[in-house]
């Protein structure tokens, strides 16, 4: 027997109903991994800036391995007992799984990488990073913002990425970002980013509730 296909009307309606059912799984606290790497990047490169500014030493950015060492554990931590809160997961969420499961694997590459260069061929290419965080991070919230349609994860996203491609404009055209004006910037992308968006989910998740 030939199976049915689905017409776009019906698919239209299987997508809002997918998110619409991702929308009702809102808990208090599901905007808190956003609000724990958007405090810890900021506060992290506020370090950065403080010691730089005093010091003078190139070795004050060893520091910002803290924002990957940090993060990076308690993310699986954070989303355990999110998972345990809210139970199986469902096909939207499987798919912002996915989204950030990339940006976290592109961004190890990024940094092996980085430390290839420094350490074959002495050659420093960390301002990579800066790229890294504000054009794919940026990337990964606008596709989920689009997959629950939450426009605050759109709006900061977009708003991250034109830092991000400001950032790629220094970088190719060799213009030096000076930690007194640039880091400032890279604070203000992830409040945007990270941040305000996070309390956004957190305040909609409370009146869910």
């Amino acid at each position: 027997m030939e199976e049915r296909k689905i017409t776009g009307q019906e698919s239209l309606e299987i997508i809002t109903a997918m998110i619409s059912r991702t929308r009702s799984r809102l808990n208090l606290g599901d905007g808190d991994i956003m609000l724990m790497w958007g405090y810890l990047t900021v506060a992290v490169t506020a370090l950065v800036w403080v010691l730089i500014t005093i010091t003078r030493s190139p070795a004050v950015n060893w520091l910002w391995f803290l924002i990957w060492i940090i993060g990076g554990t308690a993310t699986p931590i954070m989303v355990r007992k999110k998972t345990k809160v809210v139970g199986a997961k469902s096909y939207t969420d499987r798919i912002s799984t996915a989204i950030w499961t990339v940006v976290g694997l592109s961004s190890l590459a990024a940094m092996a990488m980085c430390f290839g260069f420094l350490f074959l061929l002495q050659a420093d290419t960390w301002s990579m990073m800066f790229l890294f965080a504000l054009i794919i991070v940026p990337f990964g919230e606008i596709a989920q913002g689009i997959i629950i349609d939450e426009k605050s994860f759109m709006y900061g996203g977009s708003a991250g990425m034109l830092i991000g491609i400001f950032t790629a404009c220094c970088i190719a055209g060799d213009v030096p970002m000076y930690a007194h004006w640039y880091l400032p910037l890279f604070m203000l992308a992830f409040v945007c980013m990270m941040i305000i968006p996070g309390h956004i989910l957190n305040a909609k998740a409370r009146k869910a509730q």
